[in-house]
This record gives C-alpha cells, sequence and structure tokens, in this order.
C-alpha cells in the first residue's frame, strides 16, 4: 500500500458516535473521508495552522482524489486512532497518509490517501503556499512520493 513511508504521523484519537454506524453496527464506509479529514485537520493544527487560515489568505484546498482501503471493521464507541501525514505533490498539489486503527492496537483497519489541490476563491489553481511547505517542513514531510 502506497501509505507506507517513512516520515512521522500526527496521531489523534476520536471515539465512534452510534450515529456513524450502519444497521450491521460498524462505521458507515463512507465515513472513512469524515474521518481522515478529522485526522488532517488535527495535522494541520500540529503543524500550527487551520483550514479557516488557509480560507482567510484566499487559498481552499479541495480534495480531487481519495482513496480508501477497508482492512478490518470498526464499530460504535470504539475509540480509535487516525493517523496522518503529507507531501508535496507538484507544484499545486499536497497528499495526505491516513491509517485507522483501535487506540493500543496495531493492525491497521482503514487506510488511505486524499490528493488535494490548492485553489483560490475564483477556483484557478494557486501554488502549495510557504505557509504548508513550512509545516510540511516542522511535521515531517514523506520524501518518497515527490513527482
Amino acid at each position: 500500500m502506497e501509505n507506507r513511508h517513512e516520515s512521522p504521523w500526527v496521531i489523534s484519537q476520536k471515539r465512534v458516535p452510534y450515529g456513524h454506524t450502519d444497521k450491521m453496527g460498524h462505521v458507515y464506509y463512507g465515513h472513512a473521508l469524515l474521518y481522515f479529514e478529522m485526522g488532517r485537520t488535527e495535522w494541520m493544527r500540529e503543524g500550527g495552522m487551520t483550514y479557516r487560515q488557509f480560507e482567510e489568505d484566499g487559498l481552499f484546498v479541495p480534495v480531487v482524489e481519495a482513496y480508501v482501503r477497508y482492512r478490518g471493521r470498526i464499530f460504535y464507541d470504539d475509540l480509535i486512532e487516525i493517523s496522518t501525514s503529507a507531501t508535496s505533490v507538484g507544484r499545486t498539489r499536497y497528499k495526505f497518509f491516513y491509517e485507522m486503527r483501535r487506540a493500543g492496537e496495531e493492525k491497521v483497519l482503514y487506510e488511505g490517501n486524499t490528493v488535494h489541490g490548492i485553489v483560490d476563491s475564483n477556483g484557478r489553481p494557486k501554488r502549495v503556499p510557504p505557509m504548508f511547505i513550512e509545516m510540511l517542513e516542522r511535521l515531517g514531510e514523506n520524501k518518497s512520493e515527490k513527482s
């Protein structure tokens, strides 16, 4: 899986609410991207920035690609760890990597990645801003994903 890399991960914990589960009692598959977003938000916070600050600077970060692999099930009330890491991909995009597991367990239950573009308020592509590059440097960029 392309998520496996050596860069540091920012780990956040969340408890699965009942409303995120399906009739079979485990997390509805579509919510994986919601948990990835939570991990991404905490990664940015750990790096000293929020999405709000990006938007105040007139930049937006739409998802342009998403991938999820389900390797196990996550249930209501599980305390999960979302491990998140990132790298830049070209001049106008960056990529986040995610692994989800039950807190204290080794087995990865969900893994995946999202690719984000950087655009201005008119939807025109912009370069990855220096503030994001600085976050990558502070948090440890995945050097093997450069393209």
